[in-house]
């Protein structure tokens, strides 16, 4: 087939799939009823399907599909641990640890947001606002690399220019976002976990067919390089480790993530949601496995990040190429609108409503919800066009901060009786202060920032313990 009618196939898919998003803002949009608790949470009303599925998507972005695969590519099999450990530490124990207290907590104090969370369990105002202005910037700084894998993706598989690609990506889920708010986030979410989940399914029964058995691509890679079969192989312990937890147990204190604690109906929707979350994380060890396997096909590529685009045109159909663009753009796509929407409730709802003590209507509220979903959009999107590093570093750097920021005051709120507020305090800023020095003397001894800063602030809060007595909590 030549290249043209190629093209027309991925049009012709993508273009499908696009039109259902926007249909599922539509409907989405027209069940808000300028309800602020609706625009952010969905009501709180959703079921176990929806909330484990959306909860896989913006856990599982491209990054994962793309930078797993770079990741893959350059340091081997072993990276496949990093999947495993998603499934296990990032999603199955998350559910079982933070799941029913933080929906107790969020309706006892009717919170929305998890910077509000802080603020009200440990009476402080300023931990909202850190918290929230962390949030803010390192989440974009997330969306970037974010809408960097779709970009590759666009840009390799379909020959058109990377601008035009981060454009194409980035448009259809502003205005999702801006119609729908979380309902149109976590609907599409779940549409979109179930793509994802086909597409490296898909990715990975072609690859067996294209290379051989496990035997074969063990010897073809010991042949390209030994190490790439090994534990920890290219890699360094430390790296491996450090990378795995970021993106794992950093997920304990990412508020895209927890707020799925939120908006569930029922404790009973937890149970159940527990074991689906589990069975489509599993779909995180593929990524990796591939991206190992390309090194076999592909063993000089200059960029690790082009290992799965190339690894899709080489041994699928067209059909099967549109599937998987669709598939890498759906994982891109709910990760990014479930990030923005965070943003958007960081800036309003924390910030200017909560702090600056601008009253704002329900109807007002939604409104300038709707315009900084775009303004923020726009601003991933410019960023976007000159990114830094491979996908996954980009994408670590900003968790580290962000979890190494929010992880233990979040988690102490639930599980402290008497939560302090120079606990709190001293906890977020130290590790925010610690991820932060860290990141940028560039990882000493191949340590990633987040373990420092994570280890930090269990630290402060428990040396915060000493110098205040409990405080009230703030309803």
């Amino acid at each position: 087939m030549t290249n043209a009618p190629m093209q027309l196939v991925f049009l012709l898919v993508f273009l499908i799939y696009l039109l259902l998003l926007l249909v599922i803002g539509i409907i989405s949009r027209s069940r808000i009823k300028n309800s602020v608790d609706d625009y952010y949470l969905g009501g709180r009303k959703l079921g176990p399907w929806i909330s484990s599925f959306s909860f896989v998507a913006a856990y599982f972005s491209s990054v994962v599909i793309i930078g797993g695969g770079g990741f893959g590519y350059k340091y081997g099999l072993s990276t496949i641990w990093i999947g495993v450990i998603n499934v296990l530490l990032g999603t199955a124990l998350a559910w079982i640890v933070l799941g029913k207290k933080t929906w107790q907590l969020t309706r006892e104090l009717n919170a929305i947001t998890l910077p509000e969370l802080l603020k009200k369990r440990y009476n402080a105002s300023a931990l909202q606002v850190i918290s929230a202005l962390v949030t803010i910037v390192f989440m974009v700084v997330y969306n970037v690399s974010i809408l960097k894998g779709m970009g590759n993706v666009l840009e390799g598989l379909l020959n058109i220019p990377y601008s035009i690609a981060l454009l194409i990506a980035s448009v259809i889920i502003i205005i999702y976002v801006a119609l729908g708010g979380y309902l149109a986030v976590v609907w599409t979410g779940f549409v979109q976990a179930w793509i994802m989940l086909l597409a490296l399914l898909l990715l990975t029964i072609m690859t067996f067919n294209k290379v051989g058995n496990l035997t074969t691509i063990f010897t073809r890679l010991t042949e390209v390089n030994e190490k790439l079969i090994s534990t920890p192989g290219l890699w360094s312990w430390s790296g491996l480790i450090s990378y795995a937890l970021i993106v794992s147990f950093g997920v304990w204190g990412m508020p895209q993530l927890v707020n799925r604690f939120y908006s569930i109906k029922t404790p009973s929707v937890l149970r159940i949601g527990t074991v689906l979350a589990t069975f489509g994380a599993s779909m995180a060890i593929l990524p990796y496995f591939n991206g190992a396997v390309s090194r076999i096909l592909f063993p000089n590529l200059t960029n690790p990040d082009l290992a799965i685009p190339l690894l899709v045109k080489n041994i699928l159909s067209p059909l099967g190429q549109a599937i998987f663009l669709t598939g890498v753009i759906a994982a891109g796509m709910s990760t990014f609108s479930a990030v923005l929407i965070i943003c958007v409730s960081a800036l309003i709802k924390d910030l200017i409503e909560d702090n600056l003590k601008i009253t704002l209507s329900p109807q007002r509220h939604v409104l300038y919800a709707r315009l900084t979903s775009i303004f923020l959009g726009l601003i991933s999107l410019i960023v976007a066009l000159k990114p830094p590093a491979m996908i996954l570093v980009i994408t670590a750097f900003s968790w580290a901060v962000i979890a190494s920021t929010n992880l233990w005051p979040y988690f102490w709120s639930l599980y402290a009786k008497t939560p302090k507020r120079v606990s709190g305090l001293l906890s977020m800023v130290s590790g925010l202060l610690v991820s932060l020095i860290w990141l940028i003397l560039k990882n000493p001894w191949g340590i990633h920032g987040f373990i420092p800063g994570t280890v930090i602030s269990f630290i402060g809060y428990f040396i915060g313990k000493i110098f205040q007595k409990p405080a009230t909590t703030c309803n």
